[in-house]
């Protein structure tokens, strides 16, 4: 759950969100241009743009930029965009990785702790975060879940970006929550596993050694084709652009696709820990 943490975070004003995507569209229509046509420009799906015109998504830097030069905005954007302060619930450490992943183009996980949090359902995460050290508030576990699930709307939202989840047996099985949360996670997995541009594979308990023994890892893709790696702990985390650094975790990732059960096996084994549930 290291995404969010509840300390040293700086709340998000949902009204300077609301203002850029107001500038953005007021910009947009002045330049004659409806979304369908302007996400394309800008090099993001429709329901990003959608998103950001509604104050629901932080715009990256990449997109402020974009939408400058596409807009002709006289630096406008770029102004509002100053303005505009992390989310609630996003660590500090894991702002950078978090604005990249709405960019990526590829976008591997490798997961040996918990459900990935792309993949958590709100009942999964809420058991996350009450169970927090130090506690949280209610607000502040609401406010954690829209950023969850906020989060994880790239994997419906980017249908052209590939993800490939690696997650190890164990983490499925531990029971975090009860047994009818459990279900709804797996199955919420399994549903996510039917989209054509989502792997999932599981890393069996069986499997002894393996190249993801390190810990957890997560590498991305830009549209740029550049990658970047990151990778956690407690209360920490780096965001790592060394390509000789990331070349490595790329050869880690792909033997562990290798060693880790096929998609279709994997869907057998989740069906099988959902059973025993």
């Amino acid at each position: 759950m290291a995404d969010e943490v509840p300390k040293g975070s700086e709340p998000e004003t949902s009204e300077s969100l609301k203002a850029f995507g107001e500038v953005v569209k007021v910009f947009r229509r002045r330049a004659g241009l409806t979304q369908e046509q302007f996400a394309p420009l800008v090099g993001y799906s429709l329901p990003m743009v959608a998103s950001i015109e509604q104050g629901r998504r932080l715009p990256s830097k990449e997109f402020v930029e974009r939408a400058e030069e596409v807009l002709d905005a006289f630096g406008a954007l770029r102004a509002a965009a100053k303005h505009l302060t992390r989310k609630e619930g996003l660590a500090k450490w894991f702002e950078k990785w978090a604005e990249l992943e709405p960019l990526a183009v590829t976008l591997y996980t490798f997961e040996n702790r918990l459900v990935p949090g792309l993949f958590q359902t709100p009942a999964y995460a809420r058991t996350l975060f009450e169970e927090q050290i130090p506690a949280m508030s209610d607000d502040k576990i609401e406010s954690n879940l829209v950023t969850r699930v906020e989060r994880a709307s790239i994997l419906t939202e980017c249908p052209e970006t590939i993800f490939s989840f690696i997650i190890e047996e164990h983490a499925l099985r531990r029971q975090v929550a009860d047994a009818e949360s459990m279900r709804g996670q797996i199955d919420h997995i399994l549903d996510l596993g039917q989209r054509r541009n989502i792997d999932v594979q599981i890393m069996a308990q069986s499997r002894g050694n393996h190249a993801g023994l390190g810990g957890p890892l997560r590498l991305l893709e830009t549209q740029e084709n550049t990658w970047y790696a990151y990778c956690e702990g407690q209360e920490t985390g780096q965001l790592i652009s060394d390509s000789k650094v990331v070349s490595v975790l790329q050869q880690r990732y792909a033997r562990m696709r290798a060693q880790a059960l096929s998609v279709e096996a994997s869907v057998g084994l989740l069906q099988e820990i959902r059973g025993a549930l």
